[in-house]
């Protein structure tokens, strides 16, 4: 009987689901060496190749496509097994759509498969208000951008800013900048209209969404210019800064902000963060 690894199974599972053997250890708490050293043990004792690695691409065998929903399987036996009827942990989170955008879904569900026997409390608002939950204990860890200020946190990501506009928009000499933005107070916004007043630039808002799927929907439609991470700009979508003579924006880090320390639950959050590395390259 081939009994498998199961330590080796959920590197597996990792390794598939973040495409990364660096994320898949950062996911795991250990070393891209021990990540490897399990892969290669579960591979030996199935006797077939689950992995393909190049220098430029990590991605699932024939094989490993076929038994990726069986390890799950395997593994969420074993968490009902071991859980019993003990009580499901809490974790709390605060997300920034400005940070997370339309990876938001594939967090929670990255989030979901590392442990999905966690009862998953998501915040989604603004980084300082979200912020201002984590330093009041009202959450356990916040994915948001970083506040002036701040020096805490561990950093993920510096992102790249840009004027965003769909390749159709026109404007008329004179008229003002016609924006499409999250409502105050989103730290966004007033990073964007700081860079125009300070450049002496006229500015109107013509579009003001509730989240980032809103603005981005209002570009794509030629109503404005978004001030967004490129990595958050809709398909399609081109930066006009340097062509429409707008001022360069800053390019602010993403901070990840724990204090758990529970295992189960730190390992979570660990996931989280290296899924947001993952889905951000």
């Amino acid at each position: 009987m081939r009994t498998l690894d199961l330590d080796a199974v959920q590197a597996f599972v990792l390794i598939a689901d973040l495409a990364s053997f660096t994320r898949a250890a950062e996911a795991s708490g250990t070393t891209q060496s021990a990540v490897s050293l399990k892969l290669k043990k579960l591979e030996l004792r199935l006797g077939r190749r689950l992995i393909e690695r190049t220098p430029r691409l990590v991605r699932l065998s024939g094989d490993g496509a076929a038994f990726l929903d069986r390890a799950r399987d395997l593994l969420a036996a074993h968490e009902r097994a071991v859980g019993g009827d003990t009580a499901h942990q809490r974790l709390a989170i605060g997300i920034s759509e400005h940070a997370a955008g339309p990876e938001l879904a594939q967090l929670i569900a990255r989030i979901n498969a590392y442990d999905a026997s966690l009862r998953l409390d998501v915040r989604i608002g603004f980084s300082r208000a979200l912020l201002d939950d984590f330093d009041n204990g009202a959450v356990d860890a916040v994915l948001v951008r970083r506040e002036a200020g701040r020096r805490d946190g561990e950093k993920l990501l510096q992102d790249r800013f840009g004027w965003f506009a769909s390749p159709a928009y026109r404007q008329s000499k004179g008229e003002p900048l016609r924006l499409a933005t999250l409502a105050p107070p989103c730290g966004v916004h007033a990073l964007a209209s700081r860079a125009l007043d300070s450049a002496k630039i006229k500015w109107v808002e013509t579009f003001v969404g509730g989240g980032i799927a809103a603005v981005a929907a209002a570009v794509t439609a030629g109503l404005g210019v978004a001030p967004l991470a490129a990595r958050l700009a809709p398909a399609g979508s081109v930066d006009i800064g340097t062509s429409a003579g707008l001022p360069k924006l800053p390019r602010p880090d993403v901070m990840l902000h724990s204090r758990v320390s529970d295992p189960q639950l730190a390992g979570a959050v660990r996931a989280l963060a290296a899924a947001f590395k993952s889905a951000a390259r």
